[in-house]
């Protein structure tokens, strides 16, 4: 999220993520949509409000101006946060899942499938802060795990394994309509399935 006066913008890869901005939060009519190049060339999108009373509701809520570094505690209801945190993994998460078939060798029925839900930041305040809130609203204990490389500021991951993240994903997609990226609910979908 970028900030300039009263002016807050973001930048998304899926066109489907800025159409969806757009339709929920498009409340004044002072939302505009953007495409650019990023940096590794490929078509991005930007997505800006131009809104004082929405920019100040952000700023009160805990959002900055660089957020990805400094990014601390927010100021949601419990009432709201499993859609926050929808909306935290369709935008740096992701849901993964996977066949293992590591352990064929021992024995041909070894062939698991694994589901990992994943949050990604450059803010190990935010990430400490999602996981004790999710921790009191859901007791999922989820890991912190970091990746290190040469030259680059540390990434914090958070991450639940399966049985925690079947949990989660029923938690945060409570209902069949809610607004979310459509490729991530499509690999959440199969576990909903077997929960309901």
């Amino acid at each position: 999220m970028e900030t300039c006066l009263e002016t807050v913008a973001t930048s998304r890869s899926s066109r489907r993520t800025w159409i969806s901005s757009k339709r929920y939060v498009d409340a004044s009519g002072c939302v505009s949509i953007s495409a650019f190049q990023s940096t590794r060339g490929r078509l991005a999108g930007r997505v800006q409000w131009s809104d004082r009373a929405f920019y100040k509701v952000l700023i009160t809520l805990g959002l900055t101006a660089n957020k990805s570094l400094t990014l601390g505690r927010l100021a949601i209801p419990d009432e709201y946060y499993p859609d926050f945190f929808r909306g935290c993994i369709d935008g740096d998460g992701s849901v993964l899942v996977y066949i293992d078939r590591h352990h064929t060798a021992r024995n041909e029925r070894y062939v698991y499938t694994r589901l990992y839900v994943s949050l990604a930041s450059a803010s190990r305040t935010f990430v400490d802060w999602i996981r004790s809130t999710v921790q009191r609203l859901t007791s999922l204990r989820g890991v912190i795990e970091v990746q290190q490389r040469k030259g680059r500021r540390p990434i914090w991951l958070l991450r639940y394994a399966k049985r925690e993240s079947r949990h989660l994903l029923r938690w945060m997609y409570y209902a069949p309509d809610l607004p979310s990226l459509a490729r991530k609910r499509a690999k959440a979908e199969p576990f909903l399935q077997e929960i309901r």
